[in-house]
This record gives C-alpha cells, structure tokens and sequence, in this order.
C-alpha cells in the first residue's frame, strides 16, 4: 500500500515560487500533481515517469517543473511566477502509467493548500 504526503503549500503574492514535495511510502512509477479550486473538478498539473519524463498542463508549462528524486521516493513541484488563478489544493498521486486522468492513478495524498494573492 502506497501513501503519499505532501507538504510546502501557503499563502504567496502574485509573482512568487513555492515548491510542493510528495513523500511516498512504497514503490511507485507514474507520479503526479493535480489541483482542485472551490467549486471546480480536480484538474492535472504534471507527471513524471519512473525514467523521468515528464508532461504539463498549458497552464503551468514554463513556470512549473515537476522532479523526483528516487533516493528519497520523493516528488517535487517547482513552481514559479505564481499567479492568483493557480490558488487550489494540489494534490499529489501515484500510478502505474504516466497519464493527465485521474483514473489512472491509484493513490491519493491529502491535499496541501496553496493561495496566490494578487
């Protein structure tokens, strides 16, 4: 069993960096981030395969970078030049194939809140 936790979330002005980690217990492969603003769907971010490669939303391409590191089953968030409209809890996930749906992932983190004021 996989569990996944995040940490590095909080309140940043428009314009900042932040970087969201994901500490996972057991084996994984398929890693990604996705975010849920109040009252909209759980949206994908970025995954990142076992070997390293990676795909980003349109919205987050050139300000996010997502990595992880094998020696300590942990996945990174870079993300940059924040701005007001990527306010959401991000959540970090775990699947067997690299993939921008939901269904393809198995396990779930609890979530990290992050807020862009302008």
């Amino acid at each position: 069993q996989v569990q996944l936790v995040e940490s590095g979330g909080g309140v940043v002005q428009t314009g900042d960096s932040l970087r969201l980690s994901c500490a996972a217990s057991g084996r994984t492969y398929a890693m990604g981030w996705f975010r849920q603003a109040p009252g909209k769907e759980r949206d994908f971010v970025a995954t990142i395969s076992w070997t390293g490669g990676t795909n980003y939303a349109d919205s987050v391409k050139g300000r996010f970078t997502i990595s992880r590191d094998k020696a300590k089953n942990t996945v990174y968030l870079q993300m940059n030049s924040l701005k007001p409209e990527d306010t959401a809890v991000y959540y970090c996930a775990a699947g067997s194939s690299v993939s921008s749906l939901l269904m393809s992932y198995t396990h779930w983190g609890q979530g990290t809140q992050v807020t862009v004021s302008s």
